[in-house]
């Protein structure tokens, strides 16, 4: 199983490349995070944000693993603890398909892709900038996995 943080977003400040980096030499072989960075749409002309979101959901379909488990990231998504989290990797792990987490563009996800998901979650209820949710999903992954080898990082 692999887990992939698909994210409409490039070109980020180094504090969140050093941050993503952390985090993905920290997890282990055999759950490890790939980042896969999707070239936003600018919203530009006549293009409205439905249509920027519509062209967006085609890049992120084409970077979806086939029978991957889809959990797109959105504000009105299920709030998750970090323990509830790591139950969630336990089964995931279990049933062994990629797991692929979509974080959206400046506009968000568009409609129909968050309507077939297999999940919707979000990461705060604060309006946070694109590349910190990056790091704080990295950051949980990681947390998830450390609770579910009742390794000491997460302490209670």
């Amino acid at each position: 199983m692999q887990l992939i943080i698909a994210a409409v977003g490039h070109k980020m400040p180094a504090w969140i490349e050093t941050g993503m980096q952390e985090y993905l030499k920290r997890m282990p072989a055999e759950c490890r995070i790939l980042l896969k960075e999707i070239k936003p749409v600018e919203r530009s002309g006549s293009k409205t944000a439905e249509t920027v979101m519509a062209l967006e959901r085609a890049k992120i379909e084409a970077v979806i693993p086939k029978n991957a488990r889809i959990i797109a990231l959105d504000e009105h998504g299920k709030d998750l603890s970090s323990v509830a989290l790591s139950k969630h990797l336990l089964e995931w792990q279990q049933d062994g398909r990629d797991v692929i987490f979509v974080i959206g563009g400046a506009d968000g996800l568009d409609a129909q892709f968050k309507a077939q998901a297999d999940a919707l979650i979000r990461i705060s209820s604060l309006t946070l900038p694109h590349g910190m949710v990056r790091v704080l999903l990295a950051e949980q992954l990681y947390r998830a996995w450390s609770i579910t080898q009742n390794h000491p990082y997460h302490r209670v």
